[in-house]
């Protein structure tokens, strides 16, 4: 299988329960819930998308003709060759992408695999960390994993409809939007009332990284 990569780069993990932690992150092109063209945003699933997807032409980015090459590329950028390589594949959506023959390249080179999801399409078996983060208007395939992040609001979606699926984290994440603070205030209100729910600050954002 050829894979199809925007960008590739080293960070930290701006989000959830893993926030501040060294990855690679391997973002994968193409999603099923928008096109990334603007265009077509309005009548979108996820018509609220911050995260550019569209081709192969980013920092890192290719195609990429086999599972081998691909993590061979993830490998070069990791800084420490004494510590375990953390890689969060993301996208787009990275489950239009992933197989079960790269998830098992990763684990042979000694790689702990986490993935970023919309949850709408199954996923191959044996990742490591599981984020889902579902959308309006997309049914929800992956209904247990290691942390479901809600980015809120959305019209129609309450969160305490996700409350008993079997996650380890639930967190609330404000919309990137014009109300932005306003979208802060209701979180942060919302958790302070809903204990299960956490916050989750895009935390890459504040501090300046990609």
């Amino acid at each position: 299988m050829t894979y199809s990569v925007k960008e590739m780069f080293l960070t930290l993990q701006g989000e959830g329960a893993q926030a501040g932690r060294v990855a690679v992150f391997c973002r994968f092109a193409g999603c099923n819930l928008w096109s990334g063209r603007e265009q077509d945003r309005a009548a979108a699933v996820c018509n609220f998308c911050d995260t550019e997807f569209v081709g192969t032409d980013g920092v890192g980015g290719g195609k990429f003709a086999d599972a081998g090459q691909l993590v061979d590329a993830v490998l070069a950028l990791w800084p420490d060759k004494n510590v375990q390589p953390y890689v969060v594949c993301t996208g787009g959506e990275p489950a239009l992408q992933m197989d079960k023959d790269l998830v098992d390249t990763f684990h042979r080179e000694g790689c702990e695999l986490a993935v970023e999801t919309n949850g709408s399409l199954e996923l191959p078996e044996g990742i490591d960390w599981v984020c889902v983060s579902p959308k309006k208007g997309a049914e929800l395939v992956t209904i247990s994993g290691n942390e479901l992040k809600l980015v809120y609001p959305q019209n129609g979606f309450d969160p305490q409809q996700f409350a008993a699926l079997s996650f380890e984290h639930f967190f609330l994440q404000p919309m990137d939007s014009a109300q932005g603070q306003k979208n802060l205030l209701d979180v942060i209100e919302y958790c302070q009332t809903h204990p299960k729910w956490k916050l989750s600050v895009q935390m890459h954002k504040v501090v300046g990284i990609p």
